[in-house]
């Protein structure tokens, strides 16, 4: 039985697993053609710092606008940085947040935005910008899912005044967890240093626990073996009714904060140098796909502006309505063909989120829960494959 990842994540080659130390953050900032960036244990520990150095320098605000329709993380990080989540609905069946609202949420006690680039696909961060100089906030864009995502020739993450990346599985290059942050200026630069001295240790736990996952995730991240480690999981959860669990949004409380260890670092640097090319062939295939997905009627596939050129881990697409969508996920969730579903609900319908976030109307980023689905971008699928996913699509629309 083969089982085909939910993201196109970059596999790992045995030879990236010997001894060794590396800076990665310095190859890395290379590779993006930026200044600088700070290496963290994780996407969710690089907003935290982030956040935390923003509220240093501005202590009198304490609120974060935020999509109210993405990862359940964003919301665990304010609150872990002493912050307080604000929630923004969505632009018409988009995942940008909606101009007109973001507008009226923003004030005096708004310290930062937080525009988010999903599924590698380039947000809307001018309109975050222009909302941030008329009430004084920052802008922090949230490009866990965009490693390698440009803008007018740029990196993402460098139109705003910072932005972070995740080097968790599935989003490219991974560190079996990680995180960089970026900013523009070299003051935000050192009150990020700041921040990150102040909160993170060392942890030599986490230091063994995350290299055995990332030896795993090399053995394992292949179709033969990921019925065992994705799709037993999957289908366990789904069959208790649980879809949170089975897309593995069903977080804790605790963000771990500590440093990531050289031979993490040097694994990561071995992969790097493959990387682009993996970008460039995934995109082309996705670019053939996203064709044929919009044959279908009443389908929205999302895609770049011509000033932009974002990563392609995994297509991102709407139905016309839910029924549609849960017909097409009937059949596909558990078809090994990486179908899933990004974030199953808006912010406040996550029972573990009570308390966190407002539990505010928020229309249309119900509905674009109720209608969302992804298709894997990973070059294991095949193009018959592909296309037993496309008559499902259309069978559901009938």
């Amino acid at each position: 039985m083969r089982e085909l990842p939910p993201t196109a994540g970059l596999p790992l080659h045995l030879g990236d697993l010997r001894p060794g130390r590396a800076s990665f953050a310095e190859r890395m900032a290379e590779w993006l053609g930026v200044a600088q960036l700070q290496l963290e244990c994780s996407g969710t520990a690089a907003m935290v710092v982030a956040l935390h150095a923003m509220h240093r320098l501005r202590p009198r605000r304490d609120e974060v606008v935020v999509p109210a329709w993405t990862c359940p993380l964003v919301a665990l990080a304010i609150h872990r940085a002493g912050l307080k989540p604000v929630l923004c609905d969505l632009a018409p069946n988009h995942f940008d947040m909606d101009p007109g609202q973001l507008d009226s949420l923003c004030g005096g006690r708004t310290l930062a935005i937080v525009p988010t680039h999903l599924a590698g696909r380039v947000a809307d961060v001018d309109a975050a910008l222009a909302a941030a100089q008329r009430a004084g906030a920052y802008v922090l864009e949230d490009a866990a899912q965009a490693l390698g995502a440009e803008q007018d020739g740029h990196s993402v993450g460098l139109r705003g005044d910072a932005g972070f990346f995740s080097l968790a599985v599935g989003k490219g290059l991974t560190l079996f967890e990680g995180g960089l942050l970026l900013a523009r200026d070299a003051a935000l630069r050192e009150a990020f240093a700041a921040s990150h001295e102040a909160l993170v240790r060392r942890d030599a736990r986490m230091d063994w626990q995350r290299a055995l996952e990332l030896a795993g995730y090399a053995l394992a991240y292949r179709p033969s073996l990921l019925p065992l480690v994705y799709g037993r999981p999957l289908r366990k959860a789904l069959a208790a009714g649980d879809p949170v669990a089975a897309v593995g949004d069903d977080f804790g409380p605790d963000i771990p904060l500590h440093t990531v260890s050289g031979w993490r670092q040097a694994v990561g640097a071995r992969a790097l140098p493959r990387l682009r090319p993996f970008l460039d062939a995934t995109r082309t295939q996705a670019w053939h796909r996203v064709a044929r997905l919009r044959e279908l009627p009443g389908v929205t596939v999302f895609d770049d502006a011509p000033d932009q050129r974002g990563t392609w881990p995994f297509l991102l697409l709407t139905l016309p309505d839910a029924d549609a969508r849960d017909r097409a996920m009937s059949v596909l969730w558990t078809a090994g063909l990486g179908v899933s579903r990004l974030f199953i609900h808006a912010l406040p319908d996550y029972t573990y989120l009570r308390g966190i976030v407002p539990d505010t109307p928020l229309p249309r980023a119900r509905d674009f829960a109720g209608r969302s689905l992804t298709i894997t971008n990973s070059p294991w699928l095949g193009d018959a494959a592909f296309e037993s996913i496309h008559r499902v699509l259309r069978q559901s629309l009938l």
